[in-house]
Order: structure tokens, then sequence, then C-alpha cells
């Protein structure tokens, strides 16, 4: 699929992309990669691990989602972009509205822009949990970022670039993960829980990518894809890596859910269901070149939500996750003392 393919990263100095960038490495023999951020100490940390000298292949260019210019030069002979940056510090989202706004909806939109005058043919965005049903600026944004993607499809015109969503949950061990937090408090004995009920999706950051790269393949164009993935308690989440600490009740942050959805009841509508994915069609038929007939409809009154997913992660799952995940130099992990 990627064999001699220009593929371009944006955010690609970020947990996913790394994880991604290696997955293809490992894959396919790209003609070219290429690393788009806006953080050159990254790059350079990144270039460290994947030198030009070992992957010839591999190139670094700095640019901001938000500067139209610097991504039409990016994308000059690119055949495929995954789109992972983003803001996604929900408190940081909320004390800086516009600053989220500026890369999240309008990055998005350099993106398409981009894609179509550079003849890109096939674009993935990365989107989130939070983007169903949104509490927060974040999950707004990135909810405004499918619409855009989604609604890219109908004005590509002759230039015949596609545009795709890929929705999941939370991943293990990213960037900003709850995880390395505990690993970091289990230390003064005390983890503080924002609600016991809580629950979430978790994948791994090899789950996504791998799943972002079946999704490149499937494409169509408009639809969104959703992975069946498991849930979790945050409770034993926080048994699980500290059994012998204090579990302090904080409660709910100003932005947070309870529970999370990855599929809403009016989308189940539009839905196809496979053994291991959903795919959510586009609402307007003028946006849907290739209809999916495969896969199995679901009921109108389905949801998909964290709280009532049959899936579960096990106490012993949650354990060799956390030995799998890999955290930075230094960092506890859940034997250390």
């Amino acid at each position: 699929m990627l064999d001699d393919k220009i593929v371009l990263i944006t955010g690609g100095t970020g947990s996913f992309g790394q994880r991604f960038l290696q997955m293809v490495f490992d894959r396919f023999r790209p003609r070219k990669v290429i690393i788009f951020s806006r953080d050159e100490l990254k790059q350079h940390e990144m270039a460290q691990r994947w030198h030009e000298r070992q992957y010839p292949a591999i190139r670094y260019f700095l640019g901001d989602v938000r500067d139209a210019d610097r991504l039409r030069r990016a994308f000059d002979g690119v055949d495929v972009v995954v789109h992972a940056a983003a803001l996604k510090q929900v408190p940081a989202a909320e004390y800086n509205p516009l600053e989220a706004i500026k890369t999240n909806v309008l990055g998005a939109a350099n993106i398409i822009e981009a894609a179509i005058d550079r003849n890109v043919k096939k674009v993935v965005a990365l989107s989130t949990d939070k983007a169903v049903n949104p509490v927060n600026l974040y999950g707004a944004t990135k909810l405004c970022a499918e619409k855009l993607f989604v609604a890219a499809n109908n004005y590509s015109g002759y230039h015949d670039t596609r545009f795709s969503v890929v929705r999941y949950g939370n991943v293990v061990g990213s960037r900003g993960s709850v995880i390395p937090l505990f690993l970091k408090m289990r230390s003064t004995g005390t983890l503080t829980i924002t609600d016991p009920r809580m629950t979430r999706f978790w994948m791994t950051l090899e789950q996504s990518a791998s799943f972002v790269l079946d999704s490149l393949q499937r494409m169509r164009g408009g639809e969104i894809f959703v992975p069946k993935i498991p849930s979790m308690n945050m409770s034993d989440l926080a048994d699980a890596i500290a059994p012998e600490c204090r579990k302090e009740i904080v409660g709910i942050r100003p932005g947070e859910k309870l529970h999370e959805v990855l599929l809403t009841e009016d989308e189940a509508r539009i839905t196809r269901e496979f053994d291991d994915f959903y795919v959510i069609e586009p609402p307007l038929n003028e946006q849907w070149s290739k209809r999916w007939v495969e896969g199995t409809p679901l009921p109108d009154d389905y949801q998909y939500s964290s709280h009532s997913n049959p899936k579960r992660v096990t106490s012993e799952d949650l354990l060799r996750l956390v030995e799998s995940l890999d955290l930075p130099p230094g960092a506890p992990r859940s034997g250390d003392g």
C-alpha cells in the first residue's frame, strides 16, 4: 500500500507519529516519509533514533498546520497524509480557546486545502471520543475537524483527493496518558482518582497505528472509522498499578465526562458494523461515491459507550499493558519501589 509512496505525518514527533513511523518502515518500503511538526527540539531528538543514514527515506520538515503556505510547500508530491497534529490538553484548551481553534479547526481546513491543491491521494485525520457529544472545547474542535474532513470529499473535484477520519479512545502510554501519572504518584503512597465510576475506552499505541494503516487501505472517502476496543474502569486501573496505595477521590474536573461515547444513537442509523470496527457513512449521499454494502446495519437505538461496552480490560491485562509501555528512561514502572 505504501511501497514507493511519499507519506507525510503532521504532528509526527508525537507518541502516535513515532509509533506509526516505525510501523511504516517495518511493513513497507516508502520512497519518503516526512515528519511535519513545529518543534525543532523534538525533531532533533527524534533524528537521533531515526537518522537519515539508517533511514534514508526519512525527512524532517519544520512547520505549523496554521501556516497554509508552509503546508502547500510540504505537501508537494505527497501521496498520503496522516493528520495527527493537535492541541489536545483539555485544561489548556479551556484556558486558551482561540489557540485550540486555530490549530485544531483552522489547521484542519489548511490541511484540506493544501491536500487538494497538491493532488494528495489520501488523507486520514485522527479524531477522538471527546468529539462525540463534546463537553469541552477540545472535543468541540475535534468535532468541527471531523465535519471538515468528511465534507472535504464534496469539493476535491477532479483532483480526486479522498478524506477520511479515524476516531478512537484513550491511548495507553501516549503523551498525557494517566498511566505514567499514576506510576509517578505511586511513590507518594496516594493516587488521586476523579471518580471511581469513571470508565474510558483504551487501546495501545501499536493498535492505534495499526488501525490507521488498515483504515488507509480500506478508505473510500467520507467515512469515519471506529475500532472495537475494550473499556477500563479508572478505579480498577489504580488498583492494578498501585494496590497498596491510598486512593483519594478528587471529583470530575471541568470538561470531563463520567463515561465516553464512540458512536451515538443518531450515528448508528448510518453505520455499518464489522468484526473489529464500525464505519460511519457520510450523512449526505453526494458525499459518498463508493458506499459500503458490506457489514451489518446497526439498530437505531445502538450506542457504543465505555460504560456499556461488553469488552473490558482485566487487571491482568492492565499490568501487561503497563509493563509493555515504552516509557521514558527513569520513569517508574509497576514493579518499582
